[in-house]
């Protein structure tokens, strides 16, 4: 793509308006506890600690904005405490120019590394290193400074203190999580039955996962309908794969195949109507029809084998999800889940290894957090070139601002640091969007201030304004949110003195000037991702190999002992899949040629690999109990996808076509070897092993360039 294109479609998604369900009960309240502060501050300490204190609860109230499945208290504490910090430490440098500019770029620099924690923390740190450069030019002394580091403080414990005594939605996030994944879970299963090869995205399964992940706090005070329902939802997917795929038993068409078609609309139905209580806290109501498909006799006379063991166990899957989403049995959690766990094994499959998945206290998530930046302290790593970038901008920022003829230079870096993100098209979109946004809140704030003249406090009222409608429509596009909040710094430092004319030229200058710089940084000290998607693809690669050996070692060892090989396996697929595919989209819009793999080539690898991991999900569904016959040629199979695909992932980083030819030889001695051995086959995992092998020829046929025929009835999915 050339850099005008570029241009012009990260310029678009930057200025894109988009519509989005409002919450206007948080946003009042955030307003509410910066319209606290305020009073408060007003009251006490004059109209210059208050927009200190102002800015400390702003920042408050959009931390808990962010998409975390932490207490949003906590992040209002810890965005006000890091604010609060920032704010004294610039103040005792911001007398000498060099010692400020040492301090600017190191809190740019662990602000940068700060998204390797992930984007809340980048997020936030980012903000508060912005919001800094304003704060430090109010305090007039070091004991005036110490004061509004500790009323911007209070604006964050204020804004926690509102989330505790007025929450909107408790568990609402972690609601909306599980309830998307049992929705996409049923759509899957409508999908199904017009297409028994359907494509599945995870990601409503992995943003759940992430959402059960409990601090022992949480864990107490968790719903019960919360509680296991995630877990059902991860066995329920293979199970209608397995059930809907005509390699698994069941022909395209016939009474057979109607019956499958009931089912899978029954479990549809079924998955809905619990997503639709987990999202509201409401009983299930259940179609009776939906129901009736499930109990009918009718399915062990139409179906026999591994489909009718696959709608049995959908039948009992169905069942818990709808006993868990009422919220039945929560006084006997843990032994619940102790059998459950039993019965798992007896099944050959991994059971959860507590229940609840744990996620670390603030405090010992310091070293976590610590231990991902230093991880990215290496070469080549996109997040150190992100802080690399971040820090020199502010710098060099700062000092165009303090050279230019206009006062309040702070704001050509607050705007770089405010727009710019590790990815391109984020910072560019952003840096149009942040210009746009300025010059709409500005002109709007300036015409009011000249028809109306506001004193001190009309200003705090329409400053708290402005940050009501940041908050309601803040997610509906960042040009939109630009604007309220150019409009809120506008109201706020005219109430603690700015002089109005000097404001609105001083801003879109200087707004201009640091966009400016943090696009051409991106352009002089980029981090590509287009170099970088044959290793993401190689990565996938690797990880499904990883997977596929798991589950198809189990064929050969059921009696063995249970381990959490498989489960590990498919979440490191999971994420090697989202990383890839969070990586094409990045690609997408990035001004770089070509460098060894066309858009075909990357959509033919990538349909071969999603094809590979539905197969090996739908052996996963046949895993054998521990009582079964062990396949022998099973094992030396694992053995060899893993090593091939090992080496496939070598070759495709090195930009060579793998060859599977290990893979294939294993096959052709099974096949000769059947028929010799009595009950040494099961059908299901050797019509599976042979589905793995055209997945991965027809990878590399894809990587190749040759056209990617898949056989009669199949496609990749």
């Amino acid at each position: 793509m050339s850099w005008l294109r570029a241009l012009k479609e990260t310029a678009r998604s930057g200025l894109t308006i988009e519509r989005r369900r409002l919450e206007p009960l948080i946003a009042i309240r955030g307003a509410a506890g910066l319209a606290l502060v305020i009073g408060i501050s007003l009251v006490f300490f004059g109209p210059v600690v208050a927009a200190s204190s102002a800015f400390g609860a702003f920042q408050a109230a959009i931390a808990t904005f962010q998409r975390s499945w932490r207490p949003r208290p906590v992040l209002a504490l810890v965005s006000g405490a890091s604010l609060a910090v920032s704010t004294f430490l610039g103040y005792l440098t911001g007398s000498h120019l060099w010692l400020f500019l040492a301090l600017l770029v190191l809190w740019t620099f662990l602000a940068g590394l700060a998204w390797a924690a992930g984007p809340t923390g980048g997020l936030i740190a980012s903000s508060n290193v912005a919001i800094m450069l304003v704060t430090v030019t109010l305090p007039s002394s070091v004991a005036n400074s110490a004061v509004h580091a500790a009323m911007i403080l209070f604006g964050g414990v204020v804004q926690a203190g509102l989330i505790v005594l007025f929450p909107v939605r408790r568990w609402g996030a972690q609601r909306d999580a599980l309830a998307d994944a049992l929705a996409a879970e049923a759509d899957y299963a409508r999908r199904l039955r017009h297409d028994p090869l359907a494509p599945f995205d995870p990601v409503p399964l992995m943003t759940a996962r992430n959402a059960a992940a409990v601090t022992p706090w949480q864990a107490r005070r968790r719903p019960p309908e919360l509680r296991g329902s995630r877990g059902v939802a991860e066995r329920i997917r293979p199970v209608l794969a397995s059930l809907a795929d005509p390699a698994m038993g069941v022909p395209p068409e016939g009474p057979e195949r109607d019956r499958v078609r009931e089912l899978l609309a029954a479990a549809g139905s079924v998955l809905d109507s619990a997503a639709r209580a987990i999202r509201h806290g409401d009983p299930v109501k259940l179609s009776p029809s939906a129901v009736a498909a499930l109990k009918t006799p009718d399915t062990g006379s139409l179906l026999e084998g591994p489909p009718r063991r696959a709608a049995e166990r959908l039948d009992t899957l169905l069942s818990d999800v709808i006993e868990t989403a009422e919220g039945e049995g929560t006084k006997d959690d843990q032994a619940r889940a102790e059998q459950a766990a039993e019965a798992l094994r007896a099944e050959g499959q991994e059971a959860p290894a507590a229940p609840h998945r744990h996620r670390p206290t603030l405090l010992r998530m310091v070293p976590v957090v610590a231990r991902a930046m230093r991880a990215e302290l290496r070469p080549g790593s996109p997040i150190l070139r992100h802080a690399v970038r971040v820090a020199v901008v502010a710098a060099i920022g700062y000092l165009f601002g303090a050279a230019l003829p206009f006062g309040h230079g702070y704001w050509a870096p607050m705007a770089a640091v405010m727009v710019m993100r590790p990815e391109f098209s984020q910072t560019y979109g952003r840096a149009v969007a942040r210009f746009g946004g300025t010059i709409v809140g500005v002109s709007l704030a300036t015409a009011i201030v000249q028809t109306a003249t506001p004193a001190v406090k009309a200003s705090a009222v329409l400053a708290v304004c402005c940050a009501l409608l940041m908050y309601l429509l803040m997610r509906t596009g960042y040009v939109v949110g630009q604007a309220c909040v150019s409009a809120y710094v506008v109201f706020l430092l005219g109430m603690a003195g700015d002089n109005w004319s000097q404001t609105v030229p001083e801003r879109v200058v200087l707004t201009l000037v640091g966009g400016l710089l943090a696009m051409i940084s991106y352009a002089v000290y980029p981090a590509w991702e287009t170099p970088r998607l044959r290793g993401r693809l190689g990565d996938w690669l690797k990880a499904g190999g990883r997977y596929a050996a798991a589950v198809v070692g189990r064929y050969a060892e059921p009696a063995g002992p249970a381990q959490d090989d498989v489960r590990a396996a498919l979440l490191d697929t999971r994420e090697a899949r989202v990383a890839w595919q969070e990586a094409v989209a990045a690609a997408q819009h990035e001004p770089v040629r070509n460098r060894g793999l066309s858009r075909s080539a990357a959509d033919d690898a990538e349909h071969a690999l999603a094809e590979f991991g539905r197969v090996t999900m739908l052996l996963e569904a046949h895993l054998p109990c521990g009582a079964a016959t062990p396949v022998p040629e099973a094992g030396p199979l694992a053995e060899a996808l893993r090593r091939s695909t090992e080496r496939g992932a070598k070759e495709v980083r090195e930009r060579r076509v793998p060859d599977w030819e290990e893979v294939r030889e294993v096959l052709e001695r099974w096949d000769a070897r059947q028929g010799t051995v009595e009950g040494d086959t099961d059908p299901v995992v050797r019509s599976g092993a042979g589905l793995l092998l055209e997945a991965l020829e027809e990878f590399s046929r894809g990587l190749d360039g040759a056209p990617v025929v898949n056989p009669p009835g199949r496609r990749a999915g």
